[in-house]
């Protein structure tokens, strides 16, 4: 009699697939990337040096060698600080963008992604390093402002306001930097694009008065973001009158870091896909 013995069934064992690991909490990414950042600014020599120096030159230029052409009375170094404070802001976030595009070309981005933390994390660590450092170039700018004559007149509240708004248009402008860091294809490239937004102080009221300008052009700088910024700036330091200029100042800065924020986000989940 055949007696019919069934074979053992033997099951493939399929290997689990790892947990994820935990997300990294609170504001610990932002604090390690806004370290790495600061130590690049540090160890990038060159750039640190400009970020000293060109503060003290645009003031030493705008006041010696423009100032009496402009306002034969001495008084010219009153006026001129707000400007110099915002153009040197826009230098100084402008390396922000060459930043970002180098991280993109050398694929680092691409290793932060594999890591347990937020995406934004990794701007986010270059803005804020970005505010610190044209913060203390602001600190530069008014104190050459003053060993050359500038003598502002404004209470300690003025003061704390003047720097909130310094502190929110060079966020905004450096995530606007950072943003077109991200779009660009190089760092040369992002060099290039941001070098246009540099001018616009030179189309504003922070060196000359508009009514001063052409008739065809005070419109544009009447109407331009920075206007109202240095107006605003200007007016704090000096304690004068303000009008509506505040409310234009902080609008545009918001306006201009929604933006900002919004495109440099889908452009980090657009760039980081394709890789």
């Amino acid at each position: 009699m055949n007696i019919a013995v069934a074979a053992p069934r033997v099951t493939a064992s399929v290997p689990s697939s790892p947990a994820p690991r935990p997300r990294v909490g609170g504001f610990t990414a932002e604090a390690v990337f806004v370290g790495r950042s600061l130590r690049h600014s540090l160890r990038d020599g060159e750039s640190l040096l400009m970020a000293i120096m060109l503060p003290v030159m645009l003031m030493l230029m705008f006041t010696w060698v423009f100032g009496g052409a402009i306002d034969p009375s001495g008084a010219y170094v009153d006026y001129v600080v707000p400007g110099i404070i915002l153009t040197c802001a826009g230098f100084g976030a402008s390396s922000t963008a060459v930043y970002v595009a180098n991280d993109m070309r050398t694929g680092i981005i691409d290793r932060f992604r594999t890591m347990p933390l937020r995406a934004g994390a990794v701007l986010t660590g270059h803005v804020v390093a970005s505010v610190l450092r044209n913060l203390i170039a602001t600190a530069i700018v008014i104190g050459v402002g003053i060993l050359v004559g500038f003598r502002p007149s404004a209470t300690p509240l003025e003061w704390i306001a003047m720097t909130g708004l310094i502190a929110l248009y060079i966020l905004a402008i450096t995530y606007l930097f950072a943003a077109i860091g991200l779009a660009a294809g190089s760092p040369e490239g992002a060099n290039g694009y941001g070098f246009v937004l540099l001018f616009l102080p030179y189309l504003s009221s922070a060196f000359v008065p508009v009514a001063s300008m052409p008739a065809w052009l005070q419109p544009v700088a009447a109407n331009q973001p920075i206007t109202p910024i240095v107006e605003t700036i200007r007016g704090l330091l000096m304690d004068a009158p303000l009008q509506s200029e505040p409310w234009w100042a902080i609008g545009w800065c918001l306006v201009i870091l929604l933006i900002a924020v919004v495109w440099g986000a889908w452009l980090f989940r657009r760039k980081a896909a394709r890789r």
